[in-house]
């Protein structure tokens, strides 16, 4: 084919700004099929260099490189040192068969025959990481985030644990369950609440639920009606969006400073709704802690607009210094705020099991709710999870991975200013499982973060959490699974790429 780069610009390439679709994919979407489907783009052909293109496509150089970077591990580019990018000249047998429109597994573009909602979850896969989408690896890669420290759980207690529920096994411990969960779990649930976080209930307002995202769902399902506006965090969970996505509500995003969401602003953005989702004591993805003036403000909100506060309080937990923040639901005294925990972060993922805390006149409903969706969750591992935390081990494994965390997050910190200045500014936090790592302005964090992927570190975007993109981006860093090793390693291979292929010189 020679040394003249093929075209590219020429093939009328379109970008759609709204799409939820990152840039970089649409980008690698519209090459692959014109390398793929209609051969375009000819077998051995020399691609521009990835400056020009970005400058013909008048898009960033880091959505062009991402772009590249998928192709080239996908096997449908080849890259040959000093001369630059080139189709390859023999495509796998996989690629030659595949077509956008082919029912093979995958997230890409919803069938029209779907309905509307169900082509929102799909389209909601494509903003979403790629460790979110396809099952994880045993071994997670660094720095992933919401992942906790598999090397310090218990197995043997566990195992032990588990043993003895089936020892001690009952024909109703067989059966469906109760939706609102095994009540020694519930009662187990509410002392924990009680005792850790002032949380004030009793164990009948305690809800058993797979999980914190499907407390959420009965929330937007059980709280709004189509149409209905609800106040959101900005930037925040996307969990939570697709939640009020689902239900038909509509979602007013409500910037967030480090005293939290500004309730008397939001009244001004939307005086009409009625139902707030606040994640108080750490900020996701930010890391702020709502004030008290703040909380208190939100309840006086939540009174006098006859209004619901859903509380998300996913890592409290895991607070370095002094004891944990105190909930705003402790704060609640007239049933306003409905708690949401799981036990994902210091258990395990897998195990699929959180809670929901709901006002005492509010019991009923939920219940009712929570049986249209599973039934119940497992009530074996409810009974093994019961017993794990009666007996102390839950308390004990909280303890132990609090100071690993914090031990762990001062190594990425210390890390990060040795290797990253000028790349990427990580400051420590108080609290969490992950820390929040800000690029030089003008670099496209989605881009940065996929090019990272495809060099084997994993990361977030802030942007895929922001409903309005945010200057500087930044990218999330787990650091709880890793130990130091692993965390210095990643942090140098990290600098590399991004001194190498994503921010400019300095």
């Amino acid at each position: 084919m020679g040394d003249t780069p093929f075209p590219v610009s020429d093939l009328l390439l379109q970008f759609e700004p709204s799409s939820e679709l990152p840039m970089y994919l649409q980008l690698y979407e519209q090459l692959r099929a014109a390398i793929v489907d209609d051969c375009r783009i000819p077998r051995g052909a020399k691609l521009p260099s990835t400056r020009a293109l970005s400058e013909s496509l008048r898009v960033s150089r880091n959505t062009v490189i991402a772009a590249f970077e998928q192709l080239l591990a996908e096997g449908y580019l080849e890259g040959r040192t000093g001369s630059g990018s080139y189709v390859a000249h023999a495509l796998p047998e996989a690629c030659l068969d595949a077509r956008p429109q082919a029912s093979a597994p995958g997230y890409g573009r919803p069938p029209a025959r779907i309905s509307a909602r169900g082509r929102r979850m799909c389209d909601s896969m494509t903003s979403t990481s790629i460790a979110h989408v396809v099952p994880a690896p045993a071994k997670p890669k660094t720095f992933r985030v919401h992942a906790p420290s598999f090397d310090a759980f218990p197995y043997d207690v566990w195992r032990k644990m588990s043993q003895r529920t089936w020892d001690r096994i009952r024909p109703e411990m067989l059966g469906y369950g109760s939706p609102a969960g095994w009540r020694p779990l519930r009662e187990a649930i509410a002392h924990y609440v009680r005792a850790s976080r002032a949380v004030r209930c009793d164990w009948q307002q305690v809800i058993v639920t797979s999980g914190a995202k499907q407390a959420m769902h009965l929330v937007a399902q059980t709280m709004t009606d189509p149409g209905d506006p609800v106040l959101i965090e900005n930037p925040s969970y996307n969990g939570i969006r697709m939640a009020f996505l689902l239900s038909g509500a509509v979602m007013r995003p409500v910037p967030v400073d480090h005293d939290g969401l500004d309730i008397a602003a939001a009244e001004q953005l939307c005086p009409e709704a009625r139902l707030v989702y606040v994640t108080p004591s750490n900020q996701y993805p930010l890391g702020s802690t709502m004030s008290l003036n703040r909380r208190l403000a939100l309840l006086d909100w939540a009174r006098r607009r006859d209004g619901f506060i859903l509380e998300d309080d996913y890592d409290s937990e895991f607070r370095f210094s002094g004891r944990p923040v105190a909930s705003l639901q402790g704060l609640d005294r007239e049933g306003r705020v409905l708690y949401v925990g799981t036990f994902s972060k210091v258990l395990m993922p897998s195990l699929r099991l959180g809670y929901l805390i709901v006002p005492p006149d509010l019991v009923d409903s939920f219940i009712a709710a929570r049986a249209h969706y599973d039934w119940s969750s497992p009530v074996i591992d409810q009974a093994t999870l019961a017993e794990f935390m009666n007996e102390g081990h839950f308390a004990r494994l909280i303890r132990r991975n609090r100071a690993l965390y914090a031990e762990r997050q001062q190594i990425l910190v210390e890390a990060g200013r040795r290797h990253l200045r000028g790349l990427l500014d990580i400051s420590p936090r108080a609290c969490g499982m992950h820390l929040l790592g800000w690029l030089p302005k003008g670099i496209d964090d989605d881009a940065c973060a996929a090019t990272l992927h495809a060099n084997g570190i994993e990361s977030l975007p802030l942007t895929r959490f922001a409903s309005e993109p945010f200057n500087p981006g930044g990218l999330l860093l787990g650091y709880a699974p890793f130990d130091q090793r692993a965390i210095e390693t990643g942090v140098e291979r990290m600098a590399a790429i991004l001194e190498r292929e994503v921010v400019p010189p300095r």
